[in-house]
């Protein structure tokens, strides 16, 4: 069967507004609405969206036989913010958006919420807050739902509550048969257990349920500071995380980089965004962070606020309309490879700083104890890390920029950056293999970091819910299972 004939056979099944079409201003609009520019660059036969989970089943019947032969590909966008190239986007082949799949719904007496497979959660956050609820969700606003629940996640609260993914209590899911099912902590366990951190590898997700817990405003913002005072910072950071005693209130984030939005201010500028989780004014705890002179008092926003707030604050730091890319690596909390890696990155940056529209950031983000002894109480993950290896940090390399000419430098200069701080961390013996999904860049295996014995389950559970390889086969974006 031929691509149109394909496209035909959706458009049999389904009204013309839910299959969009190249060469519409529908179409158009829809696949340039990605957080990376780049994402954009692949042309989808068509966009598929579903109004529910009826017409995901209906679509997996088309489409699913042809996938399997090799006819057509397809990729599944939530709110489409992973940067990863293909990753929620498919060139000649269909993508499934599933922004219409909304809906957040408490039940259990409050004690969870069901949000549909479309929403963003900003939308969660206003709803839960007016009952003064909160979830495990993105920082961002604008972030969407699958990309954190199905990869591990961090949150404000994730010191407190643990991984996002650790929150999500049921999976509704579409399978490649086109069977409707649920995966928790009673039903389909295996599936359960490999949806949190197996990515896109088993079933469409059409609707999280998730942990809902009790929460006020609390304290928190961001501070601009400069680059003499960043190695205080990190081991400020890192003794806090082995504190025999440290407080699971916390949530920080610290960063330093390179923007032309700041070139004539300093060559490197750092960004502290730190939270303590509950109504106190001005927490002892966050002192270090906060208090660094000198600092750019005019960007400072540490006050009081609820999740509404933080999370639109959040949304402003991370809006693009550039090219866009990820990459991280984990690290155990050890201030030397910490600062071995800034000097790495910092003295990769010099050729780079001609780029057009450039701002890059070197972000570290603790995984502390507390968040990791969170996964076995809460039923299991897939991402393999021991929480005796604990205290850990998370290295992110964040990039924006303006031009694809620019694309290959800013990637090659950075992967170089990662494999060096892996590297030097192995001479250490503060190396840990684990590398987070969302922020995995392409050419890394976050499937693969989380061991054999972990991998070797999704292998085993994706060969039980989709024995033909429908999710290996016909959804070739992002990391799959038996490479």
């Amino acid at each position: 069967m031929a691509a149109n004939e394909i496209v035909e056979a959706l458009q049999g099944g389904f009204p013309k507004a839910q299959v969009m079409l190249p060469g519409t201003n529908e179409f158009s609009t829809l696949n340039t609405s990605y957080f990376s520019k780049a994402q954009a660059e692949l042309q989808p036969m068509a966009i598929f969206l579903p109004r529910d989970t009826e017409d995901v089943v209906k679509f997996i019947r088309i489409i699913g036989p042809h996938a399997l032969q090799g006819r057509v590909k397809f990729a599944v966008r939530g709110a489409g913010q992973q940067p990863a190239l293909g990753c929620n986007n498919v060139h000649d082949g269909i993508t499934v958006d599933l922004r219409n799949l909304t809906g957040i719904q408490l039940k259990n007496n409050d004690t969870t919420v069901s949000i549909g497979a479309g929403e963003r959660w900003g939308d969660v956050y206003s709803t839960l807050q007016e009952k003064g609820l909160a979830v495990t969700g993105s920082r961002s606003s604008m972030g969407g739902i699958g990309g954190l629940g199905l990869s591990g996640g961090l949150s404000f609260f994730s010191t407190r509550e643990g991984f996002i993914t650790d929150n999500v209590t049921n999976f509704e899911v579409v399978l490649a048969s086109g069977e409707v099912t649920n995966a928790n902590i009673n039903e389909n366990t295996d599936l359960f257990v490999s949806l949190r951190g197996g990515g896109n590898n088993f079933a469409i997700v059409t609707r999280y349920d998730m942990r809902t817990f009790k929460q006020g405003k609390f304290w928190g913002g961001t501070v601009f500071y400069f680059a003499n005072s960043f190695p205080s910072q990190v081991e400020a950071y890192v003794k806090e995380l082995k504190d025999p005693k440290p407080t699971d209130e916390t949530h920080i984030m610290l960063g330093a980089g390179y923007s032309t939005v700041f070139a004539k201010v300093s060559d490197i500028v750092c960004m502290n965004q730190v939270y303590y989780t509950k109504e106190v004014e001005n927490p002892p705890v966050l002192d270090p962070y906060v208090n660094m002179q000198p600092q750019m008092d005019h960007l400072r926003s540490v006050r009081m606020l609820d999740l509404v707030d933080a999370a639109k604050e959040q949304a402003k730091h991370g809006s693009s309309t550039s090219r866009v890319s990820y990459m991280n690596t984990t690290i155990k909390a050890d201030v030397p490879t910490l600062m071995a890696a800034y000097e790495t990155y910092v003295n990769a940056l010099g050729p780079l700083k001609s780029i057009e529209g450039l701002t890059t950031s070197l972000t570290l983000q603790a995984y502390p104890k507390s968040l990791l002894e969170k996964t076995a109480s809460a039923g299991g993950n897939s991402l393999g890390i021991n929480p005796l290896d604990g205290p850990l940090m998370s290295i992110l390399i964040l990039s924006f920029w303006k031009n694809k000419e620019d694309d290959d430098k800013i990637r090659s200069t950075f992967k170089g950056v990662i494999e060096s701080v892996d590297k030097d961390a192995t001479t250490r013996g503060t190396a840990v293999p684990y590398k987070y999904m969302n922020y995995a860049a392409p050419f890394q295996d976050p499937i693969g970091s989380y061991g054999e014995e972990s991998k070797a389950k999704l292998q085993a559970t994706s060969k039980k819910y989709d024995p033909e390889g429908l999710f290996q086969k016909g959804v070739v974006g992002g990391w799959k299972l038996f490479v």
